[in-house]
């Protein structure tokens, strides 16, 4: 190389950093870098006061769902399936029919229910004729019972009378006896008619058992007759709320036990958001909270909501196998505690929300953000307290 390509190196070189320095000292450039320091400075500090007050108390998670109460459609007695008045996926009212078992074996049998009801009222009637005709037998046996007394009565005065005259002579002993044999025979005769009259009674109180007897008899009767009525309801199978129809797995003519499984009923109105947060996001979480949700079907929309209840346990705490944390090795792991969240939107957004959806979920918190300082304090008079 060169000493006059070096020497000119070096004086380009040499007029780069004037350059550089001349284009700083510009008021414009200046001005410009100042204005982006002086917004990044007021952004940072925004941001700082937004989420000291606002961002810190937000509590979020994807691991959200759409739940609802759904109702199993089961039926409460057997048979033939007469018909299918729904189809799948199928929107319906509360009461409306959905399947219809065939009924005739029930009514059949509160036919016969009927029929004994008849025949306890017939037996019932029948031994209350007897009773009444028991009471002329009564009466009877009260006037032959008057009549016998009466005769023993006769024959025991005439003993009386025949007595002294027997002892005096004027009249014989052959008599005497004779009269006092005709007294004995009369008092039986009284005692066989008292003894008809006893039995007599006790024969009403016997009918009137037997009267009780089909009185009940007939309350069996009815008894039957309603729970082979309830049976005749029970063959129409009616929704229990309004809702849309899945899962429905009956057919026309396929017979069904009772308590099989036919449908799944989903409530329109009773859909919610169960959301599993992490322990560690529960500290000031509280039920009655405000909660936006955001559903992946509906991407771009915020739907409202807030807390209605906190689990009592964590998930794995309700499992089929809880773990036993006090066997083998220890990993910590953090648990998950589900939240419901009750859902505030329109009947036209929640007919587009289907149970099993995918949401995320996020929770403002800033109504319990003293609760920690509170706890604190509630820690510290009961430490002193167990002191003293």
């Amino acid at each position: 190389m060169s000493s006059d390509t070096v020497a000119s190196s070096s004086f380009s070189a040499g007029d780069s950093r004037p350059g550089r320095s001349s284009r700083l000292k510009n008021p414009r450039l200046r001005f410009i870098l100042l204005l982006a320091a002086l917004v990044l400075i007021v952004g940072g500090v925004l941001w700082f006061i937004r989420f000291e007050s606002f961002g810190k108390y937000q509590e979020s998670t994807n691991d959200a769902y759409i739940q609802a109460d759904s109702i199993t459609v089961t039926p409460k007695v057997s048979g033939y399936v007469d018909r299918v008045f729904v189809d799948e996926n199928q929107d319906v009212k509360a009461g409306q029919p959905l399947v219809q078992i065939d009924p005739r074996d029930y009514r059949a049998q509160a036919a016969q229910s009927v029929a004994q009801i008849d025949v306890a009222k017939a037996s019932a009637a029948g031994v209350a004729a007897q009773i009444a005709e028991q009471h002329a037998a009564i009466a009877r046996a009260e006037a032959e019972l008057m009549a016998a007394n009466a005769n023993a009565a006769f024959a025991a005065s005439e003993v009386a009378r025949y007595r002294p005259l027997a002892a005096s002579g004027a009249e014989t002993r052959e008599r005497l006896s004779e009269l006092q044999n005709q007294a004995a025979q009369a008092q039986a005769k009284a005692a066989a008619a008292r003894a008809m009259l006893t039995s007599a009674r006790k024969r009403v109180a016997t009918l009137e058992a037997q009267v009780r007897q089909a009185q009940a008899q007939g309350e069996a009767a009815r008894a039957l007759l309603s729970a082979a009525n309830t049976d005749v309801e029970a063959t129409i199978l009616r929704a229990a709320v309004d809702g849309r129809i899945g899962d429905k797995s009956v057919r026309q003519g396929q017979f069904i036990q009772a308590a099989a499984r036919l449908m799944t009923l989903v409530p329109k109105a009773s859909l919610y958001v169960e959301a599993n947060f992490k322990e560690t996001q529960l500290g000031l979480m509280r039920v009655g909270q405000p909660v936006t949700i955001e559903v992946d079907a509906l991407p771009g929309v915020e739907l409202p909501g807030h807390v209605a209840s906190i689990a009592p346990g964590t998930g794995a705490q309700f499992s089929v196998l809880p773990p036993q944390n006090a066997t083998g090795n220890f990993t910590k792991i953090v648990q998950r505690i589900p939240v419901r969240i009750a859902v505030s939107v329109g009947p036209e957004t929640r007919r587009l929300l289907i149970p099993g959806m995918s949401v995320e979920v996020s929770v403002d918190t800033r109504s319990a953000r003293d609760a920690a300082a509170r706890i604190r304090r509630e820690q510290e008079r009961h430490n002193a307290r167990i002191g003293r």
